[in-house]
């Protein structure tokens, strides 16, 4: 009889100093309450509680990504896309992890999306494609507002991943892109000829006033075509030309 109420007591001290015996690990904080009561923090390592009347919650401080699923959103333009974005957060504060929220991940995802479709509703398909880094900024800092004072947790990054248009939205932008390109090349061609005609321009005002530059490139023409070896080339003086021009400008009533 002795022998079984001993194996009974050494039972129960045993199941006591299991329950009172809790190892916190490193990236974790320990939140002790006792009645119910907060009564402190526990840091990392072997830590005791009085089992029953206390309790120890650990919280992970290490940085959840958290994905939100895809939304529809309707943009400043009345244009409908699917847009899905990552968050990364953390907790800060354990004390108000655990008591000013009941469950500190799905409430900071569920301000996540609406916060998401709140942005993204006041913003225009342009704003959104060519400056996400101020969209997801703005996403963050709303996000962060909300959560960190209040529940102790931290949000360090929002990141728009996906942004899917319409299909008749996907070649219409096609199309303008392509516009805006042969609108370019062109710009640039007429760039060209305008350079090209000012340049021939000077040249034929040079030559004007300096008839032996008339000279000087015909014979570099005719070395350019000397070298051709298919090519036969009549030599005619510079001369003779200007006197069979001066003739046929005589003879003309």
């Amino acid at each position: 009889m002795y022998i079984l109420i001993i194996a009974v007591v050494i039972g129960v001290v045993l199941i006591l100093l299991g329950l009172a015996i809790n190892i916190v690990r490193q990236w974790e904080r320990g939140v002790v309450l006792r009645f119910g009561r907060f009564i402190g923090i526990r840091d990392p390592g072997l830590r005791l509680i009085i089992p029953i009347i206390e309790r120890l919650i650990k919280v992970d401080l290490r940085i959840v990504t958290m994905e939100l699923e895809p939304q529809e959103v309707i943009t400043k333009d009345n244009v409908t896309i699917k847009v899905s974005a990552v968050m990364y957060f953390r907790v800060v504060d354990p004390e108000g992890a655990v008591i000013k929220v009941q469950d500190y991940k799905l409430a900071t995802t569920q301000i996540g999306l609406t916060t998401l479709r709140s942005v993204l509703g006041q913003s225009e398909l342009d704003e959104l494609l060519a400056h996400r880094d101020e969209i997801n900024r703005r996403l963050r800092e709303i996000i962060d507002g909300q959560t960190e004072e209040p529940w102790g947790v931290r949000v360090t990054v929002v990141e728009v991943k996906d942004v899917l248009l319409p299909e008749g939205m996907q070649r219409s932008m096609a199309r303008q892109a392509e516009a805006e390109r042969e609108k370019r090349a062109k710009i640039v061609h007429a760039q060209g000829e305008l350079e090209a005609s000012g340049a021939l321009s000077q040249a034929a005002d040079i030559i004007t006033r300096h008839p032996v530059a008339l000279q000087l490139r015909y014979l570099q023409t005719l070395v350019e075509m000397a070298g051709e070896r298919t090519s036969t080339i009549i030599p005619l003086p510079i001369d003779a030309l200007a006197a069979l021009r001066e003739s046929l400008r005589q003879d003309r009533p």
